[in-house]
């Protein structure tokens, strides 16, 4: 099959839904308002029975009319029969319940079930499948899915079939609208011709179509509602404290969000090191201090700490498990463009090391101008002169006595070191100058990549 025979333009994908549940009526009447023929399968005949008469099995503005409209022209059906609807379609959505265990575990009996339902079915059929699951699953079930699927079916993933993870981003009570008018639509594939299809199916929504790799779509649902959770948490921590203060927390919280800059904006969701400096940690602890004074419990605030200090420890733990004593570091302060070390938390990794016993070199380029004149000078004489004794002049200095590189912020020239590294050299990087993980020569690692 040729990889985009699905992917004309206008062209309509005939389509499976396993689970007519709240996603899986949602996804159905909005894929046949679409266009596209939607075969609805469930193992409750009520369901079934309902969806055949265009009644809505589920309560959900928009629903029900988009429902009547689907079935009145043809569009919709629903069947109790999965092996019947596998026959007479090109791509199944899987979205069946995915419950917590009694112990928090992710229940995954309903999806494994249908992917073996599915592959037994596959055998029966000589053109490519594709299975889509859109429940909300942890990485590594595409391929567990899969692996059921070529067991049942005795087919070839790639070839007879692909599976696809693709994250449903829905709010009850504006689920209609949320399908129509995504952020994005999320497609991890197993193969270029299931993400093809999906990219077909999707033609007439109006978004971002990222194809990426399997586990990351798998994980997007994930960080999103954890997001989400801490989002509301927050606020209720600091609304519980205004509360105690006399202070109205909703005053405070719409003047917050009207910060697009810093509070409502990707800059600081990126994965790296430790947060630093004069500022986030210092408040923090006064913060979380003032919530003990008033008796009010904020978890989630004091929490924040140890996590940072855990980010920190992992750096720690990450050198000494490499079994060298020659570290370098480059970037001292607690970031780039500054000479700013009051509570930099690669000072702490780097005083860790040192009463460890390790040979450090350190270079950042900034620190060593306020060795000299800057603001921190009396700081760095008192505070810090064993590390500051430590301090080479140039980055080529620290390349060549290291065999271990720990690059703490993105000073300039940093992104730079890969193509220098000698033989064995190992580089851990807290901030990501680089994409890729390997250097022809030497090893490169992510904190938290």
């Amino acid at each position: 099959m040729h990889l985009h025979t699905y992917y004309e333009r206008g062209r309509h994908v005939n389509i499976s839904i396993f689970g007519l549940g709240y996603v899986g009526a949602v996804s159905a009447v909005c894929l046949a308002k679409q266009g596209h023929r939607i075969i609805g399968v469930d193992t409750n005949p009520v369901k079934v029975d309902l969806m055949n008469k265009g009644i809505a099995p589920i309560v959900e503005p928009g629903v029900g009319e988009l429902l009547q409209q689907a079935v009145t022209s043809g569009r919709l059906s629903a069947t109790t029969n999965l092996t019947d609807a596998v026959q007479h379609t090109d791509l199944s959505l899987v979205c069946v319940g995915t419950p917590s265990s009694a112990n928090g575990s992710l229940n995954l009996d309903q999806v494994l079930r249908v992917a073996e339902q599915a592959g037994q079915a596959l055998r029966l059929k000589n053109t490519y499948h594709g299975l889509v699951i859109r429940s909300t699953v942890l990485p590594g079930t595409v391929e567990k899915a899969a692996s059921v699927i070529a067991r049942e079916s005795g087919k070839q993933l790639g070839r007879d079939f692909g599976v696809a993870d693709n994250p449903e981003f829905l709010r009850e009570g504006t689920s209609v609208f949320d399908f129509e008018n995504p952020p994005y639509t999320v497609v991890g594939g197993t193969d270029e011709t299931i993400v093809n299809m999906l990219a077909q199916m999707y033609a007439g929504i109006s978004a971002p179509f990222h194809a990426v790799k399997v586990r990351e779509a798998e994980l997007l649902k994930y960080a999103c509602n954890s997001f989400h959770a801490v989002k509301v948490t927050f606020a209720n921590e600091i609304g519980a404290v205004c509360k105690k203060l006399g202070i109205d927390s909703h005053a405070v919280m719409k003047i917050f969000i009207e910060d697009t800059k810093l509070n409502i904006s990707p800059y600081y969701l990126k994965p790296g090191f430790a947060f630093g400096g004069s500022c986030l940690p210092k408040d923090v602890r006064a913060i979380t201090y003032e919530a003990r004074r008033l008796d009010v419990a904020a978890p989630l605030l004091q929490s924040l700490m140890p996590s940072n200090d855990a980010q920190i420890q992992r750096t720690i733990d990450w050198v000494v498990q490499t079994k060298r004593r020659k570290i370098g570091i480059l970037g001292l302060s607690f970031k780039q463009d500054t000479d700013d070390l009051r509570e930099s938390p690669i000072v702490t990794v780097v005083e860790a090391l040192i009463g460890k016993g390790y040979d450090l070199s350190i270079y950042d380029a900034n620190v060593n101008i306020a060795r000299l004149m800057g603001a921190n000078k009396t700081y760095i004489e008192q505070e810090i002169p064993h590390i500051s004794s430590l301090m080479k002049s140039s980055m080529e200095e620290v390349l060549e006595h290291a065999e271990v590189i720990v690059i703490a912020n993105k000073g300039e020239g940093f992104r730079h070191i890969l193509g220098k590294l000698k033989p064995g050299q190992m580089v851990y990087d807290l901030v990501r100058i680089a994409e890729e993980r390997n250097t022809e020569h030497g090893h490169y690692e992510g904190i938290c990549w």
